[in-house]
């Protein structure tokens, strides 16, 4: 089965360990994607709705440049440094997943990044 790296510029780029996504078996695989400005590599935004913001125009840019969408995401692992920002997580996730969201999972941000609150992942339909 062929596999095929993303890369696109209107996100930030990945470290040298992995990929910003993968495509392969008619899915889009993205790792996790931080809340970074493409343009600058410095987190963006200061509340966690601004970081899920910007975490999600990340995630959206990625999966245009693999030929998908975030309408076409199955399923999502948010990761959050503190418990208390699920509900402003919630608030807005539900501006991008209105309706029929997609299956999603949650857990602890395992690093500190000075000022990084979250990281998003996504597996979509290519």
């Amino acid at each position: 089965m062929p596999r095929n790296i993303v890369r696109t510029d209107h996100a930030p780029p990945s470290p040298p360990t992995y990929s910003q996504a993968v495509k392969a078996a008619g899915l889009v695989f993205v790792s996790g994607t931080g809340p970074f400005d493409p343009a600058t590599g410095k987190v963006k935004g200061e509340t966690i709705q601004e970081q899920t913001r910007q975490c999600l125009t990340n995630i959206s840019a990625i999966l245009k440049a693999a030929g998908s969408s975030l309408d076409q995401v199955a399923s999502a692992t948010v990761i959050l440094l503190e418990e208390e920002d699920f509900a402003g997580l919630n608030e807005e996730w539900l501006k991008w997943f209105p309706a029929d969201p997609p299956a999603r999972q949650g857990a602890k941000l395992p690093v500190r990044i000075p000022g990084m609150k979250v990281s998003i992942a996504v597996i979509a339909e290519a």
